[in-house]
């Protein structure tokens, strides 16, 4: 409560990032995260309580960084943040050229393939961040997810107020899905190739006689697909991107089935 009562007061009157016990308050929070002790999200039952004055520390921590060159054998970066090191003492493979800034924490047992984890993310353990995805700002991973090839996982940080993106425990997402905008991935769910899911797409139950229609969140163990509906515009009727629940993820089917395999129980082409 200390913690957040002084980044509280630093975020409502700048001028306190002057102060020593700001400052130490604010590099204290980010430790925190780097090292999973904090969260900017946590399950609470079956919801998630966000933690706003986290993202602010995440937030009021860029302007007490100075600008600096970063020399990585070859490479040469220019920025604020330092980048995440000690991965062997966390049990995490890092696959060159994968990159995680400190403030992100990784559990043990992640693969990152040529990948990047930002600051205030939470990936727990056992999951796969695979070729050329990316886990935004203050996103939140489970357990056991597979982030396939290209996955975009989008960040949030301001306003403070926005939900960050969640993918909960054994969640499989296909290559080049994007996620954004505060979107919650429930357990065990499939999501197929290039699914596009914003706060405002609408995501489509066809299982049943009649449509479902849930926004923000995909229920545990949905096995999900791109589509499109009919939309009435001024110009005429066109169509509209949305995602189609076309099943459920059998009881029986092992978390580590592959993603092609669980479209094809549901007769799905891949």
């Amino acid at each position: 409560m200390e913690l957040q009562q002084i980044i509280e007061a630093a975020w409502d009157d700048r001028s306190l990032l002057q102060d020593k016990d700001v400052k130490i308050a604010i590099k204290s929070t980010i430790d925190d995260l780097d090292r999973g002790k904090k969260r900017v999200a946590e399950p609470q039952g079956n919801d998630w309580i966000v933690h706003d004055w986290v993202k602010k520390a995440v937030i009021l921590y860029f302007p007490l960084q100075k600008m600096k060159t970063l020399e990585v054998g070859p490479f040469e970066f220019h920025d604020k943040m330092k980048l995440k090191t000690g991965y062997e003492q966390l049990g995490v493979r890092v696959v060159p050229h994968a990159i995680a800034r400190y403030g992100a924490h990784l559990a043990k047992g992640i693969v990152m393939m040529p990948s990047y984890v930002n600051i205030g993310a939470y990936v727990d353990s056992g999951t796969m961040v695979d070729t050329w995805a990316t886990v935004g700002s203050c996103a939140q991973i489970g357990k056991d997810v597979h982030l396939s090839g290209g996955v975009g996982v989008g960040g949030v940080l301001e306003p403070v107020q926005a939900a960050p993106v969640i993918i909960e425990d054994g969640a499989f997402i296909g290559s080049r899905c994007i996620i954004v905008e505060g979107v919650r991935i429930g357990k065990e769910a499939v999501l197929g190739a290039n699914v596009t899911l914003t706060a405002s797409s609408k995501i489509i139950d066809v299982t049943q006689n009649e449509p479902v229609i849930y926004q923000g969140k995909v229920p545990s163990r949905s096995v999900v697909i791109p589509g499109s509906y009919t939309k009435e515009f001024a110009a005429g009727n066109y169509q509209v991107p949305c995602a189609l629940i076309i099943g459920q993820r059998k009881e029986s089917t092992d978390r580590k089935t592959s993603l092609n395999q669980a479209l094809r129980d549901h007769q799905v082409a891949v």
